[in-house]
């Protein structure tokens, strides 16, 4: 009888999990159907066998039920169905690096103890019911959309101990009860909007051992005191929250710590000495507020320390002797105060130094000798000191160095043999000291600077003959070696740099001729080699450079003729050939006319109607009138005939849209997405045109769910079935999620047109709203905000994808504002298909619109991120001036030359250009922007500041000292220790040291 009513009962258990497991069979099948593109991904989840569910991918069964979940970065998208929560045995549920969308919500899942949503676009809120869910013990929802308060609900999870809330839209204060959730150990709120003081309850959180509140919150006050009761606490990281007052003492308390970054604050005052009791610091980045006074002595204790960064600051006082003995040290970062005194001279016998930067103080004395003992030395950066005495010797054997900045110092001696030849070297500055000497050729045939892209070795004393080893350097872009003592002929070899852009040999005392080779150096943009002894003739083959720009070789000993094919380099706007010895007529065919009489000056034995000086020759007359006259119709006709073709084109094209049915298009979304291709066709109609330009038209459409668009119909692409790459780069640009740019919902296509739907920005353009009807809405603190908003966006697009995307067309009409003015950048990454795609019959072959363009675009027609900068910087001056980039100004002049001509390129003088709508205006805050303003539009692209430099100029204010810090961008960039937390998809770059 027993065994009889044991096997019923193992039967009646059998049957019931046969049964949980079947439900959650079906629970599965539900979760697919609301998923978008599950294949071949979720292939093996067949709706016709339930029995084979524990061996689909991403499900794991114990016991006869699916325990785990796990659909970790396979790309899906569409909606998430409640039905989950019926999976009841569930532990383990990650749906992390997918595009899910729409409101999630889960519960009664009492055993689940690990829960990841991250890195989706799921939006709502999270004011769950958690009660049932009593043993969760990690919430991973970092990096979505939500936007509500930080939910409450929480507070019932006792077990809870990590917590990641970052990288949404979560507003308001931060909850003082949070405090309670005491058995947490990982707190991040950090890249939300959430405001207020930050509750010293979170000081009740003792088993904390990392806490991340820093990125976009913007905070009231300080740390609070009681953060000093964190004594389990591993890594603090509050940076960019706008912070002030002290740094509390009581973080000394902290022995456990290992990371502190508090960079991008506004704290001030001294550096409390309690710090130095953190004997496990690693990192500690202070960087960028406006502490005061000097390093403590205390820090002497902190043996562990590897990152110590407290440049842009206010402190003065020298460099401590004792961080020669930390004995891990790599990154020194102290630029940008007032230090006085000498750099210790043990620095770097610690043999781990990296990264040292201690440019734009006050520092005396040498240059200490042992820097690279240990060959690890790879970032060097001394610039704007009173340094003097020679280079070590030593360096020149740093095979380790990448970049290197020593210039504005008093340097003397001769440059250390082998130092400009550096295997690694990327670039080189010694300018503007007293160094003397010459320049050695390369005695190492196995070590050639190949990466070296810049030297400046301008303003010193160098003498003797240039090396012919300059051809070793195959990558270097900017050669300038002006003002110095040089002589002897140009090597020959010179034409052998192939990359160089900028080569200066001015104000030196070269002599011989300059050498035919000059012509190989093709992609040269500007070249000076006046104020020298150079004799003979100018080579024809200069005109090779067809991209050269600037071309001055005046003050020198030339002679004979002019060469005339030098009118035919279209790209030459700016010649000097004055105070030589040339003779015979002045051409004037092609770029000569564009040149004045002061280009041919001190020319004694120069004849032509541009000097008043004829030549002793029969006047030359023309048939007047015939010529032109008959070009002028010619031309008229051609206009004619072209419009007529256009005009053609464009109703055989609008009839073929209105024809073509919705069962010929194509749609690709890249959300799930609550209307059809129907309704997007329906929006396409001259009734709801909202905007024109060159790439094509944007109409706005409201769907049946009451979601509004913008669909841009993208004119020049016709029925070429090669579509150079079009469609790859809209999946990347449609996969790209940023809170400052605007997002990409849907491509639509046919054989004739291709369609952009963009979510909808109600408040238009920048453009639109500061030279339309809607000049009023845009006070100054929208217009900063604006601007900062703006330049996280591109920032993004320059940084943090991989590859970069350059925008190529950056303009105040491609930055859109939503219905709160939050700005997001619209439009990128497409115009070099508008181009490259056949687009070039509809559309302008420029990169860029005019008055946005930067310079050497003109000559180059190459577009890179330094171009996006310019345009960038005149998009900065329309939100200060209020004025159009072009139009306003006179004929042949932009908003750059007018606010440098109206302002002498003086901020304090500012206020002369700023828009008159603006009653009050806060000086010191215009004077700001228009000094990041004008580093932007510099004439040199390689001395305009990145993105990224832009952001933190922007974000630091009031605290930014009056002298930009001039070090490269590659050092402001690896203080960033921490990525913003930004809506990512496109894989991030990972090197954040160039």
């Amino acid at each position: 009888m027993v065994p009889f009513i044991a096997l019923t009962l193992l039967s009646l258990l059998s049957s019931s999990c046969s049964s949980s497991l079947v439900n959650d069979f079906n629970v599965l099948i539900v979760l697919k159907q609301g998923f978008a593109f599950p294949e071949p991904v979720l292939s093996t989840w067949n709706s016709l066998n339930s029995s084979s569910v524990c061996s689909w991918a991403g499900v794991g069964c114990s016991r006869g039920r699916v325990v785990s979940l796990d659909l970790t970065d396979l790309n899906l998208s569409g909606s998430v169905s409640p039905q989950i929560s019926r999976l009841d045995k569930l532990s383990n549920l990650s749906l992390a690096g997918n595009n899910f969308t729409g409101i999630i919500e889960i519960f009664r899942l009492s055993n689940l103890r690990f829960l990841n949503i991250s890195n989706n676009q799921f939006n709502g809120g999270l004011d769950w019911n958690y009660s049932e869910m009593e043993n969760l013990e990690v919430f991973d929802a970092y990096n979505n959309n939500f936007t509500a308060f930080l939910p409450l609900g929480i507070l019932s999870l006792k077990k809870l101990k990590y917590l990641d809330l970052g990288g949404n839209y979560f507003y308001g204060k931060i909850p003082a009860s949070y405090g309670e959730l005491v058995g947490l150990e990982y707190l991040s709120l950090a890249g939300n909007d959430l405001h207020g003081k930050i509750p010293g309850e979170l000081g009740n959180l003792t088993n904390l051992r990392e806490i991340y509140l820093g990125y976009y919150n913007v905070f009231e006050g300080g740390i609070p005191a009681e953060f000093g009761n964190f004594v389990n606490l591993v890594h603090m990281n509050l940076p960019e929250c706008e912070l002030d007052g002290s740094i509390p003492r009581e973080l000394g308390n902290l022995k456990l710590l290992d990371t502190l970054y508090l960079h991008a604050n506004h704290f001030s005052g001294s550096i409390p000495k309690e710090l130095g009791n953190l004997t496990n610091l690693v990192n500690l980045d202070l960087s960028n507020n406006a502490l005061s006074g000097e390093i403590p002595f205390e820090f002497i204790n902190l043996k562990q320390l590897k990152l110590f960064n407290l440049f842009l600051n206010r402190l003065h006082g020298s460099i401590p002797e004792f961080i020669t003995e930390l004995p891990n040290l790599e990154t020194l970062g102290l630029w940008m105060n007032n230090f006085t005194g000498e750099i210790p001279q043990k620095l770097g016998q610690n043999e781990k130094l990296q990264v040292l930067d201690l440019s734009s103080n006050k520092l005396t004395g040498t240059i200490p000798k042992d820097l690279c003992s240990s060959n690890q030395l790879r970032i060097l950066i001394l610039l704007k000191n009173f340094l003097f005495g020679p280079i070590p010797e030593g360096l020149g054997k740093c095979y380790s160095l990448t970049r290197v900045r020593l210039g504005q110092n008093y340097l003397n001696g001769s440059i250390p043999n082998g130092f400009i030849y550096l295997p690694q070297l990327n670039l080189l500055e010694l300018q503007n000291n007293v160094l003397s000497g010459k320049l050695s050729e390369n005695g190492d045939s196995s070590s050639k600077p190949v990466k070296l892209g810049q030297i400046n070795l301008s303003n010193n004393l160098l003498s003797g003959s240039l090396p012919f080893s300059l051809s070793n350097f195959s990558s270097l872009q900017i050669l300038l070696l002006s003002g110095n003592q040089f002589s002897g002929p140009i090597p020959p070899s010179i034409g052998e740099l192939n990359q160089v852009l900028m080569l200066d040999l001015s104000g030196n005392s070269l002599s011989g001729s300059i050498p035919p080779e000059i012509g190989n150096c093709f992609h040269l943009t500007s070249l000076d080699m006046s104020q020298n002894n150079l004799s003979g003739s100018v080579p024809p083959e200069i005109s090779n450079i067809h991209i050269l720009n600037y071309l001055n070789l005046s003050r020198n000993h030339l002679n004979q003729t002019i060469p005339k094919s030098i009118g035919s380099m279209k790209s030459l706007t700016v010649a000097d050939f004055s105070f030589n010895d040339f003779s015979g007529k002045v051409p004037q065919s092609g770029q000569f006319s564009l040149f004045n009489a002061s280009s041919f000056a001190g020319n004694p034995q120069l004849c032509g109607p541009l000097l008043n000086n004829p030549c002793n020759s029969t006047a030359i007359t023309n048939t007047p009138g015939k010529a032109p006259s008959d070009f002028k119709l010619i031309f008229a006709l051609g206009l004619l005939i072209c419009s007529l073709i256009f005009a053609t084109a464009a109703i055989i094209k609008a009839k073929s849209f209105k024809k073509n049915s919705s069962d010929s298009w194509k749609l690709t979304a890249f959300q799930k997405l609550e209307f059809s291709v129907t309704d997007i066709l329906e929006c396409v109609k001259d009734g709801n045109v909202i905007g024109r330009g060159g790439a094509g038209i944007v109409y706005h459409g409201k769907m049946p769910n009451g979601v509004e668009i913008a669909v841009k119909k993208l004119l020049g692409f016709g029925t070429n079935s090669h579509d150079h790459g079009f469609r790859a780069e809209i999946q990347t640009l449609g996969n790209i999620r940023h809170r400052n740019i605007v997002r990409l919902l849907a491509f639509c296509s046919n054989k004739e047109t291709k369609l952009l739907v963009y979510e909808y920005m109600r408040n238009g353009s920048l453009g639109e709203a500061l030279h339309g009807k809607k000049g009023s809405f845009l006070t100054w603190n929208l217009r900063y905000k604006i601007a900062i908003e703006a330049a996280k966006g591109l920032c993004y697009l320059h940084h943090d994808c991989s590859p970069l995307i350059v925008h190529r067309d950056v303009k105040s009409n491609n930055i859109l504002l939503n219905s709160s003015f939050e700005a997001h950048v619209a439009d990128f990454g497409l115009a070099k298909f508008l181009v490259d795609g056949g687009a070039s019959e509809c559309m302008s072959a420029i990169a860029g619109s005019y008055g946005y363009i930067a310079p050497e675009y003109a000559y180059t027609l190459k577009v890179d991120e330094k171009s996006d900068v310019y345009s960038f910087g005149v998009v900065l001056l329309e939100l200060l001036t209020g004025r159009r980039p072009v139009g306003d100004f006179g004929e042949g002049v932009d908003i750059v030359q007018w606010s440098k001509s109206v302002t002498n390129n003086r901020r304090e003088d500012v206020l002369q250009i700023v828009d008159s709508r603006l009653t009050m205006v806060p000086k010191d805050e215009v004077m700001h922007l228009f000094f990041i303003a004008m580093l932007c539009c510099q004439e040199n692209s390689i001395e305009r500041p990145t993105m990224k430099e832009i952001v933190q100029m922007l974000s630091e204010f009031p605290l930014q000292s009056s002298n930009y810090h001039s070090s490269s961008s590659s050092i402001v960039s690896q203080q960033l220790k921490i990525a913003e937390k930004e809506k990512i998809h496109a894989k991030p770059t990972q090197d954040l040291l160039v």
